[in-house]
């Protein structure tokens, strides 16, 4: 259920922050006032896209925060463990600033907008006031149906399955349209895996290649650098180590005149001892270092044979293992083609694994199908279309396709006595609203979102049936969170509770404001939605008798 809901600097939103409650919540005021303001923030927040003109005129960004309830154990609590957000509340927070740039944030740490969208699948489920539109696409029926099935995810598997099944079909129909070509290229593929096979690149062993070729190509300079400096030691006719050894021992004899002396005389010994360490360094080095002209040449020719490959297949040295996988599995597809019965079999395989899967998606839209044309055909007799009948038509594709077997096409006979016929061939707009609004209030029983939003759905009703919808949602109010935003006097007077949307100008800045309705301010929103500018005491009394209030 959504607790808290707070905009700042959006549109004509300067600063809100409001308070919700459970039940059935209706949301009044003028045309233009901005009702749909805070649906729309609440969209933002719930993971829709923006850009920079939802942030108000003369203000740095627009930002908008929601709150609402985590019940311990449910699937909003376990998919904010899972990932690793805390799971004792859910605060969604978005921040567009003027040059359209957007931060979003869960619970106080970075977040994406997939997963904002993630998570407002447990949270809300809003309904535009064009909704019903989208009915007479026939990729929007389907969805619809998928959705009141819950079979989302059944659905995005059939279309994975489809997908490997035609790759395999189209890898068949290659394969014995070019089988020349084919042919040309497994050839000249064997030969380059075979070339690459017989190298045995290895990129630990190239590394110790690269650094004993270093070694041994610069044997002689290291030798040379090494004698120069045990010469200039102890092996030189000016060897300075003999020199300096006799220098310490006379300091230190003098210590014994001067014990000032003393902190010289033992630096002087520890940099000799270091000296005659390097110098038996250097003896080992001389000893262990040896020229090995073959050796050498068998590194230049290693070295040179991989730099060759590399560079004849436009790779680093690095790359050529995973080149060598590359053209494998490119072989070793080349050979499947040069098979036909493998192909065949593959194709099979696959387009058994894709009905199967199919099949189940089908079963599940037949038994939903009923249901709902059952449940919407009731739901229209409610809506002032005694007679009128709603079918889910599933057409079989024999062939299949990325959506299933099946087609899905609403059908409708809005009167009795006539056929069914397409929903977007039959249906008046007033027809057509009714109808959209019984599906959305049916499919969002099985929906799993504790907050619903319906934003103008009521167009294009009035009367007794605006009345009937307001029940329904007022119905629907009793085990879910149901906001609505409503021109229409019948419905709001069946909410719980209402609100109040104004817009007013100050220095020549336009913004809205929200009013929670008491009693007394009810009767008299109601009265307006009744009866306009002019309120007169009958309106008072219509508005307090629809409100139920003596």
């Amino acid at each position: 259920m959504l607790l808290h809901l707070t905009i700042r600097d959006f549109v004509i939103v300067d600063r809100l922050e409001l308070e919700f409650g459970g039940g059935f919540g209706a949301l009044t005021g003028e045309t233009g006032a901005g009702k749909s303001i805070l649906v729309d923030a609440l969209s933002l927040a719930l993971g829709e896209r923006a850009d920079a003109t939802v942030v108000r005129s003369g203000a740095e960004r627009a930002e908008i925060s929601a709150e609402f309830d985590v019940a311990p154990g449910g699937g909003l609590h376990d998919w904010l463990q899972a990932n690793d957000y805390d799971s004792d509340a859910c605060l969604l927070r978005r921040v567009i600033d003027s040059a359209g740039r957007s931060r979003a944030y869960i619970n106080g740490a970075a977040a994406t907008l997939g997963q904002l969208r993630e998570v407002a699948d447990f949270l809300a489920d809003i309904h535009g006031q064009n909704a019903h539109h989208s009915l007479l696409r026939s990729d929007a029926q389907r969805d619809l149906l998928d959705t009141h099935a819950g079979a989302q995810a059944l659905a995005r598997d059939v279309a994975a399955a489809y997908g490997t099944w035609r790759t395999a079909r189209e890898a068949r129909l290659a394969a014995e349209k070019d089988v020349e070509a084919t042919l040309r290229e497994r050839e000249l593929l064997e030969w380059q895996v075979k070339e690459l096979v017989a190298l045995a690149f290895d990129a630990d062993a190239w590394l110790e290649t690269e650094q004993e070729q270093r070694r041994l190509g610069n044997a002689n300079a290291l030798l040379e650098g090494a004698s120069a400096a045990l010469a200039a030691l102890e092996d030189g006719e000016a060897a300075s180590l003999p020199l300096l050894q006799h220098a310490g021992a006379r300091l230190t004899e003098l210590t014994g005149y001067d014990a000032a002396l003393g902190e010289a005389a033992q630096l002087f010994e520890s940099a000799l001892i270091q000296l005659e360490e390097s110098a038996l360094a250097l003896r080992r080095y001389q000893d262990r270092l040896e020229l090995d002209p073959a050796r050498l040449n068998e590194l230049d020719s290693r070295i040179d044979a991989v730099t060759q490959m590399a560079r004849k297949h436009r790779v680093t040295p690095d790359e050529l293992p995973e080149l060598l996988q590359r053209l494998q599995a490119r072989l070793e597809e080349l050979t499947l083609r040069a098979d036909p019965a493998a192909l065949a079999e593959r194709e099979a395989r696959t387009e058994a694994a894709f009905r199967q899967v199919a099949k189940q998606l089908s079963a599940l839209r037949s038994k939903t199908a009923k249901a709902l044309s059952k449940a919407v055909t009731a739901g229209m007799q409610e809506l002032a279309m005694a007679g009128g009948r709603f079918e889910i038509a599933l057409e079989v594709l024999p062939d299949g396709a990325a959506s299933g077997l099946e087609s899905v096409e609403f059908l409708v006979s809005a009167n009795a006595g006539q056929p069914l016929r397409a929903l977007a061939k039959v249906a008046s707009g007033g027809e057509l609203s009714r109808i959209g609004l019984a599906l959305q209030v049916i499919a969002s029983q099985a929906n799993p979102a504790g907050t619903l939003i319906f934003d103008e759905v009521d167009v294009g009703i009035g009367g007794r049936v605006a009345e009937i919808v307001g029940r329904m949602l007022r119905e629907l109010g009793k085990s879910r969170q149901v906001l609505c935003v409503t021109h229409l006097p019948q419905v709001a007077a069946q909410a719980d509770w209402q609100w109040s949307i104004a817009k007013q100008t100050h220095d020549g800045a336009t913004t809205s404001s929200v009013s929670v309705l008491d009693r007394e301010s009810r009767i008299g929103e109601i009265a307006r939605m009744l009866g306009g500018e002019k309120i007169t005491d009958t309106t008072r009394r219509h508005a307090a008798e629809m409100l139920g209030i003596g």
